[in-house]
């Protein structure tokens, strides 16, 4: 995994047909997801994501069994939330979180400092908003999943085949004209030509 510096749609066009795992990990009903994972998904790449914004439509196009899918539902989530979430509940129970924060508060992952990530693990371990310590140990099971896929080829380029095949209902045509229909409540403008088309072509 590595980092993108100044991300634009140039880089886009290199990243999405190179990907071969769309990680769409935003918590359901927090962070409703764009037209990132379309593209990854027409560009053959398989995803592993939450029933998240476009991550409903997209797992449902491509059926079910070509997406990975983890984490709570959006009604879990707010379940969670009207009942004193406490992240610890989870951290205590999955014994590889626990050392991940652990390696995290001792600067494993910051040459030695302990300080730099203090911040977030303190948002992470006391209030976790975004209930990312509620769906770890599901997004880690579920990456178990993915290498076990990967490791079978002709299963994976099917997969993928099939993602690309249907994932034509998020075309830009179908999208402005349905946009058109049911949100602008607009109707096409027929456009008078006044000029000879002969004389255009010749």
């Amino acid at each position: 995994m590595f980092f993108l510096p100044d991300y634009n749609v140039k880089l886009g066009e290199i990243v999405y047909p190179a990907t071969d795992l769309s990680e769409q990990i935003s918590t359901a009903g927090k962070e409703a997801s764009g037209t990132g994972n379309m593209k990854f998904a027409m560009n053959g790449a398989l995803t592993i994501g939450t029933l998240d914004g476009a991550n409903v439509e997209l797992r449902d196009l491509v059926k079910k069994e070509n997406f990975f899918l983890f984490g709570k539902t959006e009604s879990e989530i707010m379940n969670l939330k009207n009942n004193n979430y406490s992240p610890r509940t989870f951290i205590d129970q999955c014994p590889e979180l626990k050392e991940v924060i652990r390696l995290i508060e001792i600067g494993h992952f910051s040459n030695g400092d302990k300080e730099l990530f203090k911040p977030l693990l303190n948002s992470l371990t006391g209030h976790d908003p975004f209930f990312v310590m509620a769906d770890f140990e599901d997004y880690l099971n579920k990456q178990d999943v993915v290498s076990e896929c990967w490791n079978n080829k002709k299963a994976w380029n099917k997969m993928a085949l099939l993602n690309t095949a249907r994932s034509g209902y998020f075309s830009s045509d179908r999208s402005i004209r349905e946009y058109c229909k049911t949100i602008w409540k607009v109707s096409p403008m027929p456009v008078e030509i006044t000029c000879d088309v002969e004389e255009l072509t010749n």
